[in-house]
Parts: C-alpha cells; structure tokens; sequence
C-alpha cells in the first residue's frame, strides 16, 4: 500500500478489499480482505446495519431498529471512491456509505451483532417479517 493511498482515506483503513462479489440470487455481499479475512454478509444483516444516519442516528440514542427486512435484496454496489461503497437495497434504502473499515468491523463481528439485532427486536416485539398491507 502506498503512503498517498491512506492520506486520501478519511476512515481509517487498515484492511483493503481484494474482491467484491455481489450474489443477487443468494442476497449476498461477498468481500475478500487483504489480510486473508473473507466475509459473507447477508442483505438484511447490511440493511439493518446500514451506517446510514436513518438507522444509526446522529448519535446513539438516535438509533433505529429496522424491522421488516428478512426478504431484502441488494440491486447494486457503487464504490464511493477508493475508502467505501453505497449499497442499494430493493427497498429502496441506499444511503449507508460502508467503507472498507466498517465492512471489516461487522465482518469480524457479524455473530455478535447478528445476536444484538435480534435480540433487539424481541425486546421490541417486533419482527424480522415485513408487514402484511
């Protein structure tokens, strides 16, 4: 890596991406690190993590559980220059920018946050189900 590629990074990369494979069918994000990590994200696990200000908030007290999204697909991937990419969601989400960093961050703890969702929701009672019209 060279020194001019982390000057123009704002997030802080420490892992860069090798490969990116978008699985339509599958409703699956795929990212291969350079330090050998490979991830397999699921579409709702993205939405629901999404680092858009819509989920997260401005700060913590402002995040949102986002219910609904068991059937989510992914219908595109745009990098964002060379730090990140905005995924485009079939509901019509599309303002998380997921920078390289952030993708590696759930990656690594995509069980836990995976638990923490769910669990979030039952206290909630809500559901991963979309609501019937």
């Amino acid at each position: 890596m060279t020194e001019e590629r982390f000057a123009s990074d704002p997030f802080g990369t420490v892992h860069w991406p090798l490969e990116i494979r978008l699985k339509k069918e599958e409703k699956r994000l795929e990212v291969d690190f350079d330090d050998g990590r490979s991830f397999s994200y699921p579409a709702e696990f993205l939405r629901v993590v999404s680092p858009s200000a819509e989920v997260q908030g401005h700060n913590a007290s402002q995040k949102q559980t986002v219910a609904g999204r068991r059937h989510v697909g992914i219908v595109g991937v745009e990098a964002v220059g060379n730090y990140a990419v905005r995924i485009l969601f079939d509901d019509l989400h599309d303002s998380g920018i997921f920078s390289w960093k952030y993708l590696h961050e759930i990656g690594e703890g995509q069980d836990r946050l995976w638990d923490e969702y769910l669990a979030e929701l039952a206290a909630k009672g809500l559901s991963r189900e979309p609501k019937r019209r």
